[in-house]
């Protein structure tokens, strides 16, 4: 399963830097994770500041 990002983003790009497989890319108002891509790793997850990013 992949991770999703909700609307708690603030869209500060430290989660797309974290990806190992470039799954995150920003959405305009949000970050968004491609679920297709998505290893479901978690470091995403790890990074986040505002903890809007979570297993779907």
């Amino acid at each position: 399963m992949a991770h999703v990002i909700s609307d708690a983003c603030v869209s500060c790009g430290s989660c797309a830097g974290a990806c190992p497989v470039g799954a995150i890319s920003d959405g305009g108002s949000k970050y968004e994770i491609d679920a297709a891509t998505c290893i479901d790793c978690g470091a995403c997850e790890g990074v986040c500041p505002t903890g809007a990013i979570s297993a779907e």
